[in-house]
């Protein structure tokens, strides 16, 4: 979902909720992914940690009061939808709480399309491969037959650590040359050109996936 900057703006205006200076919109879109208490810790490093759980509620007040407002990026419905037809397993690993996840899921409709997830709150941060060994187990899928897609330089370092290809996604949180130094299978600008990475297609050049690795 296109997320990134209602959640830019959450954490900004929950700081001055707080009485303390908010945090610039580069510094917070680099927290972006990370569990909730991980991001206010590098997103406002002047905050006392025992305020965090204040921080955290108004945060969460104001990204829910806008959520239902978000909308997916185009060609990500269709992307999955052919992934299901197809026969993949597709799940969710998230710095988003359990709570978060299921209203996301709710409010774009694709909780059809997803098999498994893994939150924040039930296991270790970003970029802690955690997540991914929980979800590669719950499949007996091996790393090296996953793909992680992700919009930020956690979800890479993430993939990385599990043992995972990784591909970065250039519309969301972090800009591609950030992704693009991790060094991951690909970049890719829009939802559409994943079709080719992970359903095995032709590309543009006429190579699919399985030729390039």
């Amino acid at each position: 979902m296109d997320s990134t900057a209602a959640i830019v703006r959450a954490m900004q205006r929950a700081a001055e909720d707080l009485g303390v200076p908010p945090p610039p919109a580069q510094r917070a879109r680099q927290v972006i992914g990370l569990g909730l208490t991980d991001a206010l810790r590098l997103a406002l490093p002047e905050l006392p940690a025992q305020r965090y759980p204040e921080m955290a509620a108004r945060y969460r007040h104001h990204y829910l009061s806008h959520d239902g407002e978000l909308e997916l990026f185009p060609g990500v419905e269709e992307l999955l939808a052919r992934l299901a037809a197809a026969g993949r397993y597709v799940a969710v690993a998230t710095g988003k709480s359990r709570l978060g996840l299921e209203r996301a899921l709710d409010h774009s409709g694709l909780r059809r399309y997803v098999m498994a997830s893994r939150t924040a709150d039930e296991c270790h941060s970003k970029p802690h491969p955690q997540m991914l060994h929980e979800l590669l187990a719950e499949f007996a899928v091996p790393p090296e037959r996953a793909v992680m897609i992700g919009d930020t330089t956690h979800d890479l370092l993430m993939a990385q650590a599990a043992g995972t290809a990784g591909i970065g996604v250039a519309y969301g949180a972090h800009p591609r040359e950030a992704l693009t130094a991790l060094r991951p299978l690909s970049v890719v600008d829009c939802a559409g050109a994943l079709a080719p990475l992970v359903l095995g297609e032709k590309a543009e050049d006429g190579r699919a996936l399985a030729e390039r690795r």
